[in-house]
């Protein structure tokens, strides 16, 4: 797949309302489990907290693959 290709996908993805839907719903409802939790439910606990860094971490990748084709459209157009 293209740089190009990537980043018109990565952009789609990002602004895509079911995509959005799914990833707040998934981040409300870690964030309901974890508060809900007690706090001698250690493991539960470990897990949701690596459930929403996960989702970030998703979700940043997503974004970096956007900022990273719009810097090479900008030095390529600066010729830099």
């Amino acid at each position: 797949m293209s740089k190009d290709c990537r980043e018109e996908n990565a952009k789609r993805l990002l602004n895509d309302s079911l995509f959005i839907e799914a990833f707040d719903t998934l981040e409300k409802n870690l964030l309901n489990s974890w508060n809900a939790s007690g706090v001698s439910e250690i493991e539960a606990r470990e897990q949701i907290w690596l459930s929403l860094r996960l989702l970030e971490r998703i979700r940043l990748h997503i974004t970096s693959i956007v900022e990273t084709g719009d810097m090479a459209k900008k030095l390529r157009e600066y010729q830099i």
